[in-house]
């Protein structure tokens, strides 16, 4: 009878005499799942990032740098060369993939209510009747210091937080799994939601000149491509004016324009954009007759006073306006998602002093993970889950200095090097975050060729940052990436 074979346990001794630590191992736990008549496999837990070392100019092989928590799924007896397979990751930084996984792709999806109607603790799960996982194999991944994972013992998790190295070591789960699960062949898609499409933008690009992995298609959700359309910066002309239209929706909705329709409403915001931009150019030169028409004019569409229009030079900062627009309420609004409101200690911010977005759906996604992954993916692991960590900052855009953060290029680069592969855009009406028009502007000055804009689609819902915590729209956006994946995946 032949003796099972042995499995070394017990630390290694190195030339010194001391016991060496083992060197970390994937840790996977794998279930079988149906959803209706959607077979698939489920495999949770973390993987370990290795990277080439060289040393004093000699190569010392390859390290383990980093575990890195991932979820994928797979539909049984699936054709791999037909079967596509996305990536998806959320933003931040500092994200977990929590809010895509579990509000939007994956095959079973958190009960958190939407603005106004928030679904109270214990919270609970439910089956995504609608998840693309019916159409696409889906990786879930938690860059370095969110989900858990972490860099290696001894090692520096500040290598990993900043633009360049974070794109390196995402792309290089990316290729592992693909190579491990002999997916080259399969259709291969990214999906990015905020500082995901920041990241998204540098992945589609890196994957393809780095390891010649060429994608079919790249979904972002409310992506963040260009900073300075976002926040305010010295000199720049392009936030206020790209924020006005979201700020004219938001007083719509919570009831400022109760005579206006919101078609109308915006349209007059985003038409006088152009003007507002030209005035704002100005400075100290502006006439005092157009400077007075233009608080008029602002006040008008934004539903705050002229006075207050007027105290803020014209400029009414984002996380300002939030704090501002509802205080006659004794209200604040979210940032992500504007249709939501919460009160506050009192009235007298002068920014918003949290997000009602973000406190309202934390812990129902937060619940539903833990669960989730302990009860019916059966892995379990005692360490804090982090969903939004504060620990990636400060983040690190070294690669910028002296200049704004924009990836568009990098999409550009992406799309010129790979003309078969298409660009699909998601964008929430109210996204206090990322705009609709800011995204529009950016997308604007990708410089590609002409036809190759045709590769791009943009859609847009009536819900905010995560556009898919409002039920119809989770509804239409699940349909709407289903058909694109479907038809980015089309051979020939």
């Amino acid at each position: 009878m032949s003796e099972e074979p042995k499995h070394e346990t017990a630390d290694k001794v190195n030339g010194e005499g001391k016991a060496d630590k083992p060197e970390p191992a994937d840790d996977l736990k794998t279930t079988h799942h149906t959803l209706g008549d959607l077979a698939y496999t489920a495999t949770t837990g973390r993987i370990v990032l290795h990277e080439e070392v060289t040393e004093d100019d000699k190569f010392n092989g390859r390290k383990p740098k980093a575990e890195v928590s991932i979820t994928y799924y797979t539909v049984d007896d699936a054709d791999v060369t037909q079967r596509p397979v996305t990536f998806a990751f959320n933003g931040g930084p500092g994200s977990s993939s929590i809010w895509l996984h579990m509000g939007l792709l994956g095959p079973r999806r958190v009960d958190s209510g939407d603005a106004g109607n928030l679904t109270p603790p214990p919270y609970g799960l439910l089956d995504n009747d609608e998840t693309l996982l019916r159409h696409t194999d889906l990786v879930f991944i938690d860059p370095i210091s969110t989900g858990w994972s972490r860099a290696v013992e001894g090692g520096n998790p500040r290598d990993y937080h900043g633009f360049t190295k974070d794109i390196e070591s995402v792309s290089e789960i990316i290729r592992l799994w693909t190579t491990r699960n002999n997916r080259w062949l399969s259709p291969k898609f990214l999906i990015g939601e905020s500082y995901g499409g920041t990241r998204g933008a540098g992945i589609a690009e890196y994957l393809l000149t780095r390891f010649g992995l060429a994608l079919n298609g790249v979904m972002f959700i409310a992506p963040a491509f260009n900073m300075e359309t976002l926040y305010h910066t010295s000199r720049s002309e392009l936030p206020d004016p790209l924020f006005l239209p979201l700020y004219a929706a938001t007083a719509h909705y919570h009831g400022l324009h109760p005579d206006r329709e919101l078609d109308d409403l915006v349209a007059e915001a985003r038409g006088y954009a152009d003007e507002f931009r030209a005035i704002l150019a100005k400075g100290q030169n502006l006439d005092p007759e157009v400077r007075a028409a233009a608080v008029a004019k602002v006040a008008s569409l934004t539903g705050v006073s002229e006075d207050y229009v007027d105290r803020a030079n014209l400029r009414l900062e984002h996380t300002r306006f939030y704090a501002e627009l509802l205080r006659h309420k004794r209200l604040v609004t979210g940032r992500l998602d504007t249709r939501f409101t919460g009160p506050a200690d009192h009235y007298t911010y002068e920014r918003m002093p949290y997000d009602p977005f973000l406190v309202g759906t934390d812990g129902p996604y937060t619940a539903a993970l833990q669960y989730y992954l302990r009860a019916e993916l059966e892995y379990e692991n005692d360490h804090v889950y982090e969903r939004l960590s504060r620990a990636v900052h400060p983040w690190s855009y070294k690669e910028f200095e002296g200049e704004a953060v924009d990836v568009i290029g990098k999409l550009g680069n992406a799309m010129r090097l790979n003309p078969h592969m298409k660009v699909h855009v998601a964008m929430g009406r109210y996204d206090g975050g990322v705009p609709v028009e800011a995204i529009e502007y950016t997308l604007d000055h990708l410089e590609i060729p002409l036809e190759a804009r045709a590769a791009i689609e943009t859609k847009t819902y009536p819900a905010g940052h995560m556009m898919y915590v409002h039920e119809e729209s989770r509804i239409q956006q699940s349909a709407d990436l289903a058909d694109f994946v479907q038809r980015a995946s089309a051979r020939g």
